[in-house]
């Protein structure tokens, strides 16, 4: 730099490091919110997508390499391109991809069984721009099809349900979405792609809050929409303008999460199994939701989409537990747990638990729940990786003391 430059001019223009030596195992994180160029022509250029970054509320580096990794994972079996898109949040990505796909007087096709800030923004905030939803049981291909119209555009589902982890068929889905000339977007936050590829079965779009267990460590927030590549190209417009892009620090941890997901998510999926077993043998117990319990209406279809390990079949690790004796007999229930902590969200190594009706479904009604199949006194199970005996006896204590109501 030259020296007659005053002091000030130094200070700001003397800070860029070389670039350290060798090659780093990790990508490092690029906290710079803006880029430089040598010509106008070259920024104008990357305003159209050539690659260079410009502004990280655009395109960043450490959100792209997470958003591809992701992409990587869910269409590892595919022969076409798969393309991601990075996110602030779960929501942000659920919700930026309904708004690229759909319009006023579009008409989408979703599941009773959603999450509940999922359900209501389909229910309240799409429905005040002049999108039409239509909630059905998404396990009835019959009622799937008979809620099409010709404005619809979309079928939205989970892949296992939040809570009651009712597991999606998707080819089925998907062949009649398409027959409809409609697109299938999947939330698959609660399979992940160690359990199931909905891209695989024909889905279009696959969601997931990367918070959850891509993440895996309950330090990062974030999400990802990953699919085709013009899909993926309308989604990232619709970022673009509406702002919820993946900051950098945020997609280094939840690039780094995905390193160890097969290893945390094999465990968590067996140890749920196990831990689900245990709990619908207890008199305080009416329900218990797991997949890998015969009796799930989802078993069988489970063993067919979701992958087997050497662990055994992978069923997801959430476990929904309803004690006798309703909403009151649910708070009572997760209050009395001493292992399992009492926390929001999810797919983290500790295992957290949450009342359903007074947290994650807060939004609905007591006549949605009956309609999504959640009873007042759910409480949801995210399993972690503790010592499968010490979460069973865990619950047991807290049902031990619960009155028993048949």
């Amino acid at each position: 730099m030259a020296q007659h430059y005053g002091e000030h001019t130094r200070a700001v223009r003397a800070t860029a490091a070389a670039p350290a030596p060798g090659t780093p195992m990790r990508i490092p994180v690029y906290r710079a919110s803006t880029y430089a160029f040598a010509t106008s022509r070259d920024y104008a250029a990357s305003l159209t997508g050539d690659g260079q970054y410009a502004y990280a509320r655009i395109d960043s580096p450490n959100s792209d390499a997470f958003a591809a990794a992701v992409a990587a994972l869910e269409g590892a079996h595919l022969e076409g391109e798969v393309h991601g898109q990075g996110f602030a949040s779960g929501m942000a990505a659920i919700s930026t991809t309904l708004l690229a796909l759909t319009h006023a007087g579009a008409h989408v096709v979703a599941s009773r069984a959603l999450y509940g800030n999922t359900y209501k923004l389909l229910d309240v905030v799409l429905r005040r721009f002049g999108v039409a939803v239509d909630f059905v049981d998404i396990t009835d291909p019959a009622a799937v099809r008979a809620a099409f119209r010709p404005e619809t555009v979309l079928v939205y589902t989970e892949t296992l349900a939040n809570p009651t982890m009712t597991v999606s068929d998707l080819p089925v889905l998907a062949a009649l979405a398409h027959e409809a000339g409609a697109l299938l977007v999947v939330d698959s936050t609660f399979a992940s792609p160690v359990v199931c590829r909905p891209l695989e079965h024909g889905a279009d779009i696959v969601l997931h809050s990367a918070t959850k267990y891509l993440g895996g460590h309950s330090d990062a927030t974030g999400g990802v929409a990953v699919g085709r590549p013009d899909l993926l190209a309308r989604i990232r417009e619709a970022r673009i303008d509406l702002g919820p892009h993946l900051a950098a620090d945020e997609a280094f941890l939840l690039h780094r999460g995905l390193e160890t997901l097969p290893l945390r998510m094999a465990r968590q999926c067996a140890t749920a199994a196990e831990f689900a077993a245990a709990l619908a043998e207890h008199p305080a117990v009416a329900r218990v939701d797991h997949p890998s319990l015969p009796t799930h209406q989802g078993h069988v279809l489970a063993r067919k989409l979701f992958d087997t390990g050497p662990e055994g079949p992978r069923y997801g690790a959430v476990v929904t537990v309803t004690p006798r004796g309703g909403r009151e007999a649910g708070i009572a229930f997760a209050d009395r747990l001493r292992l399992a902590t009492i926390a929001p969200s999810l797919g983290g190594t500790h295992t957290v638990v949450s009342h359903v009706a007074s947290t994650t479904h807060r939004q609905m009604s007591d006549e949605a729940l009956h309609a999504a199949g959640i009873d007042p006194g759910a409480v949801r199970f995210s399993i972690g990786v503790e010592d499968p005996a010490d979460l069973i006896a865990d619950a047991r204590q807290a049902l031990d003391g619960l009155p028993v109501k048949k």
